[in-house]
């Protein structure tokens, strides 16, 4: 079954939307990973062009962390200060990644760049998890146990300025959360990832954050720097599709919520080491459709936009026309989805716990 985007100017299949991203939601639930970083690649596949496929998944992870974010609010497992000192950096770091896509736009490169981006980063990320879970699984079958140090001191906690988190308890300096979130916002903006591959261990083993806030904290942070960079993708180039957004928000939602669950209940050593191996495998596909399948890709024909249905034409004409509303409305629009999915689930888990004990 396929449905026309009326902004990325193609045809995609609903079916393969809606699975692809309760997939990845799962396992963005079950890892407690961000899954920016195959959704877009997968878009890609599907046939949206690289440049609609940051823009729009950066909107869609908007909304799955308004969602999570909200859910840890109401836990009050949120440290407000460190957030803010995260999302300080990562508004100068996503600025630098709009101007670095601007000037890639520009001169006709954003496409591969994008690619290699995507090559390179899941090469890494998937070689180091793969490691890791290798490790895990070794370490576990032998029955040995390490004990890790509690903090480790690099460069970054000798810099200037240190002031006090009392939710977190630590004292440190403002520039360490600050540059992390630098780097943060400049990979989102490029990529259309929430960065949470690279903020989470970087609260765990740099800032030294208390376990049980750091998702939230990650969230926090993700829904300020993806609020930026879907604004500036929407104002900037009309690059959002809202029929896309919809699609990829709601099946993102439902995996999440699934991902958690099945989470408590299992142990995700094995599967890790797997996630890692599905990392390599789609950072090889992109190698191989960056370098090998140029001229296939420059071969699919868009459709005729000069028949659209009634609500195709209308968001194509606001995001012409309009590109500041525009772009705010596919913000509250992601908002108001991720706000809904979380109250959703707390009323069904109150309902749950007082007539299903």
């Amino acid at each position: 079954m396929e449905i026309f985007l009326p902004i990325a100017e193609v045809s995609v299949n609903i079916v393969a939307i809606f699975s692809l991203s309760a997939i990845i939601g799962v396992l963005s639930g079950l890892f407690g990973v961000g899954g920016g970083f195959l959704m877009t690649p997968f878009l890609i596949f599907l046939g949206v062009p690289p440049t609609y496929a940051v823009a729009n998944e950066a909107n869609n992870i908007l909304a799955t962390s308004v969602s999570g974010s909200t859910t840890h609010y109401l836990k009050n497992t949120l440290d407000y200060k460190m957030g803010m000192m995260i999302v300080i950096g990562g508004i100068f770091g996503t600025l630098f990644g709009i101007w670095t896509f601007t000037y890639f736009k520009e001169i006709g490169k954003i496409d591969i760049v994008i690619s290699l981006a995507y090559m390179y980063i899941l090469a890494i990320i998937g070689t180091a998890m793969l490691v890791e879970g290798l490790g895990e699984i070794d370490k576990a079958r032998k029955k040995i146990f390490t004990k890790k140090k509690l903090h480790v001191h690099y460069w970054i906690h000798g810099l200037p300025l240190r002031i006090r988190f009392q939710k977190s308890k630590l004292y440190e300096s403002a520039f360490t959360p600050i540059i992390i979130g630098l780097i943060v916002g400049f990979i989102a903006a490029i990529m259309g990832i929430g960065g949470a591959f690279i903020l989470v261990p970087a609260m765990i083993y740099i800032i030294g954050m208390p376990t049980k806030l750091i998702p939230g904290t990650s969230l926090f942070v993700t829904i300020f720097v993806s609020v930026i960079v879907t604004f500036l993708h929407a104002f900037n180039y009309g690059s959002i599709d809202l029929i896309l957004v919809f699609m990829l928000v709601t099946g993102s939602i439902v995996g999440v919520q699934c991902g958690q669950k099945i989470g408590e209940s299992i142990d995700s050593t094995g599967l890790k080491t797997l996630l890692a191996i599905l990392l390599l495998l789609v950072g090889i596909a992109i190698a191989y459709d960056t370098f090998f399948s140029e001229e296939i890709a420059k071969e699919i024909n868009k459709i005729d936009t000069n028949k659209l249905n009634p609500l195709s034409m209308f968001i194509k004409k606001l995001s012409t026309e309009v590109p500041i509303l525009y772009g705010l409305f596919s913000i509250t629009f992601a908002v108001t989805l991720g706000v809904s999915a979380a109250l959703i689930r707390r009323f069904f888990s109150n309902l749950r716990k007082k007539y299903f004990k």
